[in-house]
């Protein structure tokens, strides 16, 4: 099978660091009050169910050998009180500790969501987005039990273990320490399984992410997988990918499960043997009803270690998902704004690169002393070869990502001086493949402007001749669309793609590929209203058709991350050098056809 990254493991082996806990713990505070009260309620019901053992001791010692009825009627009223106080106290917990662990794991998850908004280009291009999908969902889910259970059942089966050991130390001390000879055992075995169920439960969330990356790649896929006939082979990729994640399960629910019986046998060896010597015991210091409630108060005993058990499962488990939930907390911003930053006035548009030197990775250059003005209003072509920089250049023009060296100028304000979002904000992008968002056209023109009027989205529309094929949708404006725009063509995604730019009033406008799904007739209609919209404004235009450029103030032509001509069209054809070949052999290949 392929080496992808959906089957590439994530590197992170860091021991559990109980800073991960801390931290998830700060999430309570605001919750500090509730928590408080759930817990001394939790108290109360812990402290009403733990006289049950004693008083069948009283009524098999007492008011049975008497034959006081009335005082096993009382003793039975109070018993069916305490039940009835844990069961109110229960229903509360629940409903309670269920609305602050899902009100934590609200923030944890709007925490991460927004920290991923203000990631750089190069975190996304680096990463699956099925791995960092399953992170703000399935990760945070999994910490939903850990939350609204975990913590409050540990301090209530700490109180119980206490109160448990009190009442066995009030009715035999002897028998007490052997009944506690089985927990040194159970010490040496959660001490044995921990770092193995972690390591287990790493590898899980590591299946897990790797499946999750490659369901998420196949649906986005689908239409090239069908087209190409791929279906087998991708689920024969699947099976191996679910198959890891099988596998992974099972050991570490295999490791998990080895507490649980541990316990149960170490309990059952200990409760053997607490009866064989209590009974020799029997008449020599002891009591039957004494004896019987003492191993009610060991099955006691285990019950809160075998949930302090589980609760350690809950957080070795939860570890894994904590450090890579934190890890994406913590990775910074490769763009951000500089401390003290200023917000950038509004511009008039002119752009300058001055000697600038960009590379994707630090070993290489992928643009080499870059030198260029645009003054307020120019329109700048790009052209060249693939790959030739042409679309890195308009991307540092928005600070998508940071030059090596050099510096790039916005009305001689170096950018990197003002805040990212002021930089953006007069800035109109469009992509060849523009994205469209689930929701109403008329939502999506709106996006970059909130408060456009109906009005001016509709105007925004007719500029870039979208209204007309609007208005034969079926609600018009507010035809619903899916994500990607799904029931639009790829010419009329880019139309409203258009109107949204033009909607938000850029003073810079950068079009990369922006017309290449639109067909001839509708580009020229385009054009004119384009005219008056570009007027005013400076813009940057990558295109492979050469004649929406020929009008250009300026082109410049790219080759190997270095600007081999520079001049107008009129200019450049006359040095007959590499856009004259490029423009010859561009329509010497349209007259062919």
């Amino acid at each position: 099978m392929a080496r992808n990254k959906f089957n590439v493991d994530e590197e992170l082996e860091t021991p559990f660091n109980f800073v991960h806990l801390k931290r998830l713990l700060t999430y309570l505070k605001p919750y500090k009050t509730k928590i408080m009260v759930t817990v001394l309620i939790m108290l109360a019901a812990s402290g009403a169910n733990l006289i049950g053992p004693y008083l069948i001791k009283q009524a098999i010692d007492e008011e049975i050998p008497s034959k006081d009825v009335q005082g096993l009627v009382i003793l039975g009223v109070i018993y069916l009180g305490a039940l009835t106080i844990t069961g109110i106290c229960m229903k509360y917990r629940i409903r309670m500790m269920s609305q602050i662990g899902h009100s934590v794991i609200k923030n944890i998850r709007k925490d991460l969501f927004t920290h991923l908004q203000k990631l750089s280009f190069s975190f996304f291009d680096s990463r699956p987005h099925g791995k960092i999908l399953v992170r703000v969902v399935n990760y945070v889910n999994s910490l939903s039990d850990l939350l609204s259970n975990g913590l409050i059942n540990l301090i209530t089966d700490l109180f119980s273990l206490f109160v448990i050991i009190g009442f066995m130390l009030a009715i035999d001390v002897k028998l007490t320490m052997y009944a506690m000879a089985g927990f040194p055992v159970l010490a040496g075995i959660i001490f044995i399984i921990k770092n193995a169920q972690r390591k287990a439960w790493q590898n899980l969330s590591n299946k897990q992410s790797n499946m999750n990356a490659y369901i998420h790649e196949s649906i986005n896929g689908i239409k090239v997988t069908q087209a190409f006939v791929r279906e087998e082979e991708n689920k024969k990729i699947f099976y191996g990918v679910s198959n890891g994640y099988r596998g992974a399960w099972l050991r570490a629910v295999k490791i998990q499960f080895l507490l649980w019986p541990s316990i149960e046998n170490i309990s059952v060896l200990t409760v053997s043997l607490v009866y064989v010597i209590g009974i020799s015991m029997i008449g020599d210091g002891i009591t039957v009803g004494a004896l019987v409630a003492f191993i009610g108060y060991i099955w006691m005993f285990w019950t809160p270690l075998a949930n302090i058990g589980n609760f350690y499962n809950a957080i070795i488990n939860a570890s894994a998902y904590l450090e890579r939930i934190f890890e994406m907390m913590d990775e910074k911003p490769t763009i951000s704004s500089v401390p003290g930053a200023n917000e950038l006035p509004l511009i008039k548009g002119k752009v300058e690169f001055e000697n600038v030197v960009f590379g994707y990775e630090e070993s290489e250059r992928n643009l080499d002393s870059i030198n260029f003005k645009a003054n307020p209003g120019e329109s700048i072509a790009i052209v060249g070869p693939t790959g030739s920089g042409k679309t890195t250049i308009v991307s540092l023009i928005s600070r998508f990502y940071d030059i090596n060296s050099g510096a790039i100028k916005i009305d001689d304000i170096d950018i990197k001086s003002v805040t990212i979002s002021s930089l953006r904000k007069q800035m109109g992008v469009m992509l060849q493949d523009p994205f469209i968002f689930s929701g109403t056209i008329m939502d999506n023109i709106r996006y970059g402007r909130l408060d456009a009027t109906d009005e001016e989205v509709i105007e925004a529309a007719k500029a870039v001749q979208a209204h007309q094929f609007i208005m034969g949708l079926r609600d018009g404006y507010r035809t619903e669309v899916n994500e990607r725009g799904s029931v639009l063509s790829n010419g009329q995604r880019q139309l409203i793609s258009f109107a949204r730019a033009l909607l938000a009033d850029p003073k810079i406008l950068i079009l990369d590929e922006a017309t290449s799904s639109i067909d001839t007739e509708t580009e020229l209609a385009l054009q004119k209203g384009l005219e008056a919209l570009l007027s005013g404004r400076t813009s940057f235009i990558i295109a492979h058709r050469l004649s929406t450029i020929q009008n250009a103030s300026k082109i410049l032509f790219i080759e190997k991350g270095k600007i081999i001509e520079e001049g107008t069209h009129e200019e450049l054809i006359q040095q007959r050098g590499y856009y004259w070949k490029l423009y010859t052999s561009h329509y010497s290949s349209l007259d062919a056809g």
